[in-house]
């Protein structure tokens, strides 16, 4: 080789190396937003973010809204399940996931390929809200448009949250902003505020509940395939296998509260809880804000898990455990592991979906029961929070659905989504 060659060829190398070194890294940062674009049209100016995890983070308090009026309106007992009905009051959606009350007089419907839909008057309207099949992964069944949530000022900022698998099949947590008629949203309108790789196209999780705290709650499978084989619902280093907990409203993406339980180190500042497998739905109660978490079981049980008020850093103990029973190993021994209030087995169904406590005012009978069901079998059960440590358990109605998820107006009252596409209410039966 020359020598002019040879010169040629090191300047070329020192260009390529400096710019790797200056490169951003591919991997989302665990403290840092990636994205940092501001919702259009936007009503409400949104602050910047301030470094996560720093004093200066904007937080919110967290007061548990418990009162003894709240305690003492449920009932004692669960009713029989004879006295009330699913009636149907909408159909022809395509695998819908979530229905969800906005506060503005419409409900919206998410369907897994991508879309959501207005219910007006019970039927979906021919435009739908949102279309983003284009950027919506659903290679895997339980990939695809998983959850959604409307900003506690929803009727005057106009801003919502989805959870969604992309075309990689990672997990996206995205801020959208509707038109001032909330019939339609713009697509361009996303800005990303959170990105996960998942390693299995199953275990996605896929909630997003903003909970009495004010922060924005987001339900992470442990990353799929079978047993956790990297036993990640049990390390702080990743976000799967976790329940997080971030600050998103007045934020330019997102901030995490002070009280989360890796703020100071440890693992990552966004974990809320760990230990869980797939939370397929968990929901807060309206009257006292405390959490339900359905969490689907590997092979013999299903579970309900329970969190009286906002308790930063619970372990629900998957992997170690499955329900109540040992799963894998041994926990350490100054290891604090939370059971489920509940468990059923696989001789009673397959996969849970949660659902919610029932605090509407046409059916006081059931003031105070939360109500989950079964995927595979129809089967929807009511719990209902007795003396500790008792739970009454009682199955309530056996459907002929596949039970995608159920959903729970600003009102109270309960709604049932079967994934093979029609939408029911629950009523006073018709005798």
């Amino acid at each position: 080789m020359n020598k002019t060659l040879k010169i040629f060829v090191f300047i070329f190398l020192t260009l390529i190396l400096t710019a790797c070194q200056n490169a951003e890294p591919t991997q989302i940062p665990p403290t840092v937003p990636a994205v940092t674009l501001q919702p259009t049209d936007s009503p409400m100016p949104i602050s910047p973010v301030e470094e996560i995890g720093s004093t200066e983070t904007p937080v919110m308090e967290v007061e548990p809204t418990v009162t003894e009026e709240n305690i003492s309106s449920n009932v004692t007992q669960i009713p029989d399940g004879s006295l009330f009905e699913w009636v149907e009051i909408a159909s022809g959606f395509n695998k819908p996931l979530d229905l969800e009350d906005a506060g503005n007089g419409l409900f919206y419907i998410v369907e897994q390929g991508g879309l959501i839909h207005v219910l007006l008057n019970g039927e979906k309207t021919q435009e739908p809200f949102l279309d983003i099949q284009d950027r919506v992964g659903t290679q895997a069944n339980e990939q695809g448009l998983l959850g959604l949530t409307f900003d506690k000022n929803y009727t005057q900022n106009r801003i919502f949250y989805l959870d969604y698998t992309d075309k990689r099949g990672d997990t996206v947590i995205a801020r959208y902003q509707a038109a001032e008629d909330g019939l339609t949203a713009d697509p361009n309108s996303e800005q990303i505020l959170l990105q996960i790789d998942q390693p299995y196209g199953n275990h996605n999780g896929g909630n997003v509940v903003f909970g009495p705290d004010g922060f924005l709650y987001i339900g992470m499978g442990d990353g799929g395939s079978g047993g956790d084989p990297e036993d990640r619902a049990q390390n702080t280093d990743t976000l799967l296998g976790k329940l997080l907990r971030i600050a998103v409203s007045d934020q330019e993406t997102y901030a995490v509260p002070a009280d989360n339980p890796y703020v100071n180190g440890g693992g990552r500042s966004e974990i809320f809880a760990i230990g869980l497998r797939n939370p397929w739905r968990f929901s807060f109660d309206q009257n006292n804000g405390d959490l339900y978490i359905a969490d689907v079981g590997q092979g013999e049980w299903e579970e309900i898990s329970y969190m009286a008020g906002i308790v930063p850093g619970v372990n629900y103990g998957w992997d170690y455990r499955e329900g109540f029973q040992t799963y894998e190993d041994q926990p350490p021994a100054d290891l604090v592991l939370t059971d489920p209030v509940l468990e059923y087995g696989h001789d009673m169904g397959c996969s849970v979906t949660g659902g919610y406590v029932y605090r509407g005012s046409e059916l006081p009978d059931l003031n105070g029961v939360y109500m989950f069901g079964d995927y595979c079998t129809g089967k929807v059960w009511g719990t209902l929070k007795l003396d500790q440590p008792e739970w009454d358990f009682v199955e309530l109605f056996s459907t002929n659905e596949n039970i995608s998820a159920f959903g729970q107006d600003q009102s109270g009252e309960m709604y049932l989504i079967a994934h093979g596409g029609r939408i029911y209410k629950l009523q006073a039966a018709d005798k």
